[in-house]
C-alpha cells in the first residue's frame, strides 16, 4: 500500500523511509521569547510609497455599503477615512444600504452608550472621532426607513440624513471633483 507523504510530496510505501514527528513541526524556539511584550517582530523604519498629505482643496470620499460588526471591513475603512482626514483632505463619509446601521446612534447593552463587551462600541465610537475631526457623515433615509425601520433621529449625532437620490450625485461629485475615493460594496 502506497501512502501519501506530504513531507516529501509523494506517495511511499510502508518501506519508505519514515521521517520523523519532530521534522514535520516548525521548530519555534528561536521565537520563545517573542512573547514578551515590546519585542519587536517586524522592521517598520522603511516606506515603500511616499507618505502623501493633502494639497489644499483636495477631497476625499468613501462610500460604504456593509453590515457592521459582519467582519472587519467596515471597522478598517473608518480607520482609513480617519487616516485620510488626517492627511488633509476634505472627507466625506457616505453610508447607504446597510452601511447607515453603522451610524445607529441607539447602540449598546444594557443602555445606549453601553460597551457589552470589548469592542462592541467600536463602530460608533470611530465615527464620533471621525465626526469630532471634520468629517463629513451622511446617512441614506431610504435605507434608514424603508429597509432598517429606525428613523433618522435616531442616528449618531452630527451624521447627516439624505435623499437617496444623492447617493450617486455624492459620487459624481466626487468624481467631478477628482477626488480620492473608498468603496466598499458587501451583503
Amino acid at each position: 500500500m502506497r501512502i501519501y507523504d506530504p513531507i516529501r510530496g509523494r506517495a511511499g510505501g510502508a518501506d519508505a523511509r519514515e521521517t520523523p514527528k519532530e521534522a514535520a513541526v516548525a521548530d519555534n524556539s528561536a521565537l520563545a521569547d517573542a512573547k514578551s511584550a515590546g519585542t519587536e517582530l517586524f522592521d517598520t523604519s522603511e516606506k515603500v510609497f511616499e507618505d502623501i498629505q493633502a494639497e489644499p482643496g483636495e477631497t476625499a470620499f468613501t462610500f460604504m455599503h456593509t453590515v457592521p460588526y459582519e467582519g472587519s471591513v467596515g471597522l478598517v475603512n473608518l480607520l482609513t477615512t480617519t487616516r485620510v482626514r488626517r492627511k488633509g483632505f476634505d472627507t466625506s463619509l457616505v453610508l447607504y444600504g446597510p452601511g447607515v446601521l453603522m451610524a445607529s446612534g441607539t447602540r449598546g447593552f444594557p443602555k445606549v452608550g453601553d460597551e457589552a463587551f470589548p469592542g462592541h462600541m467600536a463602530i460608533n465610537n470611530q465615527l464620533k472621532t471621525m465626526i469630532d475631526e471634520g468629517v463629513h457623515v451622511y446617512a441614506c433615509r431610504f435605507a434608514s426607513g424603508a429597509l432598517y425601520g429606525f428613523p433618522e433621529d435616531l442616528l449618531l449625532d452630527g451624521v447627516k440624513p439624505f435623499h437617496p437620490l444623492d447617493v450617486l450625485d455624492a459620487a459624481l461629485t466626487a468624481w467631478r471633483q477628482k477626488a480620492f475615493q473608498l468603496n466598499t460594496w458587501t451583503v
